[in-house]
């Protein structure tokens, strides 16, 4: 049966059948799994969000003092610009990001309280490590709750 609430314990199963744990060595690697898999999540978006930033600062026309900057919703987006290189590569890269955080929300839907421990620790780690320095520029847009 199904746990619907939080608890602690060995025995464990992870978005698959095929991924149980039955033994404290089995249940540490899975919960050491999780923590990478959120680590790598971090990275992921960090290169997204780079990449993102890059493209922009490649195409963006220069400032003016027009109407233009003031008004952001009548800007035409159709033209060369939405099937660059840069553009498709950004949407894989959110495809992909996407679908890891789904995966790591799945996993803590377990309700195991350990893989929900290892994949936050893993989050805040791999944000210290890949984006603690994001104050130098802002990205408005998020993929999913687990950024």
């Amino acid at each position: 049966m199904m746990h619907m609430t939080f608890y602690w314990g060995r025995r464990v199963t992870i978005l698959f059948d095929s991924w149980k744990t039955d033994s404290w060595l089995s249940y540490f690697l899975s919960l050491f799994a999780c923590f990478l898999f959120s680590v790598f999540y971090q990275y992921m978006e960090d290169r997204r969000l780079r990449l993102k930033l890059l493209s922009v600062s490649k195409t963006s026309p220069p400032p003016s003092a027009g109407p233009s900057l003031s008004t952001p919703l009548l800007l035409s987006k159709m033209g060369a610009r939405n099937w660059s290189p840069s553009r498709f590569a950004g949407g894989i890269l959110f495809g992909i990001n996407a679908a890891i955080g789904y995966l790591l929300m799945l996993a803590i839907m377990s309700f195991n309280a350990g893989v929900f421990i290892a994949v936050v620790v893993g989050l805040g780690v791999g944000y210290l490590v890949f984006r603690g320095g994001d104050e130098g520029f802002v990205v408005v847009d998020n993929p999913c709750a687990c950024a």
